[in-house]
C-alpha cells in the first residue's frame, strides 16, 4: 500500500467514525445544553440532574441509529476487503 492509499484509507475511516458518532454526540450536546439552561433558569444547581436525561436520550438515539451505524461499518469493511483483495 502506497502513501496516498494509506492516507485515503485513514480519511475514509475517520469519515465513517464521524458519521457513526455524530448523532450520539449531537444528542448529548443538545440535551446537556437544554438541562443546563433549565438549571440556570430555575437556579437548581444539582450536578447529577444532567446525567439521567442525557443517558436516556443517548440510549434512545443509539437504538434508533444502530442500523445506520451497522451499514456504515459494513460498507467500510467491504472497502477494506476490496483493498486487501486488490493487493
Amino acid at each position: 500500500m502506497s502513501g496516498p492509499d494509506a492516507i485515503d484509507f485513514a480519511r475514509t475511516s475517520i469519515y465513517v467514525l464521524l458519521e457513526i458518532i455524530a448523532p450520539t454526540m449531537l444528542t448529548a450536546l443538545v440535551v446537556g445544553l437544554a438541562i443546563g439552561l433549565l438549571q440556570a433558569l430555575t437556579q437548581i444547581q444539582e450536578a447529577t440532574l444532567v446525567f439521567v436525561p442525557k443517558i436516556i436520550a443517548i440510549f434512545v438515539v443509539l437504538l434508533i441509529s444502530l442500523p445506520f451505524c451497522g451499514a456504515a461499518m459494513g460498507g467500510l469493511m467491504t472497502d477494506i476487503a476490496q483493498r486487501i483483495a486488490a493487493y
